[in-house]
């Protein structure tokens, strides 16, 4: 079994596309009415914005693959979460997912590692992640990283508004 990390391209639009609505319903569609979910997924996860995303030369995503198959992905970028304190220059951590399948053998690691390397690759800088306030393991994980939470905002996924936790590091 071989499992390689790469920069993503456009021609992996679709890829990315179908693996972000995937991963975000294996992790989270309990927590939303099914035509909240689908109306969320069209938009976060369509076709066109991973296109906008992939063509952004401010904004970098990573495939993760095994034997050739997607199971997890990060984008990163620069931070544009609603917090007083962010400037034009600090990076954020949008999204970082793996298949359930595959994880806690190292994937989240690697695609965490790869993000962040590259956030900081001109220097240290700040850096944020909103984080859904009920994810206690990615709390925990980002808090070993040095992130503190600064703050908190309402996340829309159709009527429901979900807390999320601000996270900043430097």
């Amino acid at each position: 079994m071989s499992t390689t990390l790469r920069r993503a391209v456009a021609e992996d639009a679709p890829i990315l596309s179908a693996l972000g609505a995937r991963t975000f319903t294996e992790t989270f569609a309990h927590l939303y009415p099914p035509e909240d979910l689908e109306t969320f997924l069209a938009y976060a996860y369509g076709l066109e914005r991973t296109q906008r995303d992939l063509a952004n030369p401010d904004k970098a995503c990573w495939i993760l693959e095994k034997d050739g198959d997607a199971i997890g992905y990060a984008l990163a970028g620069p931070c544009d979460l609603p917090h007083p304190d962010v400037q034009p220059g600090h990076g954020e951590l949008y999204r970082i997912y793996v298949l359930k399948a595959h994880q806690g053998g190292g994937a989240g690691s690697l695609l965490l590692n790869t993000a962040l390397d590259w956030l900081e690759q001109d220097g240290p800088r700040p850096l944020w992640i909103g984080v859904w306030s009920e994810n206690y393991g990615a709390q925990r994980l980002y808090g070993r990283l040095g992130f503190e939470k600064v703050g908190e905002y309402f996340f829309p996924v159709g009527r429901v508004q979900d807390l999320e936790f601000i996270l900043r590091r430097g």
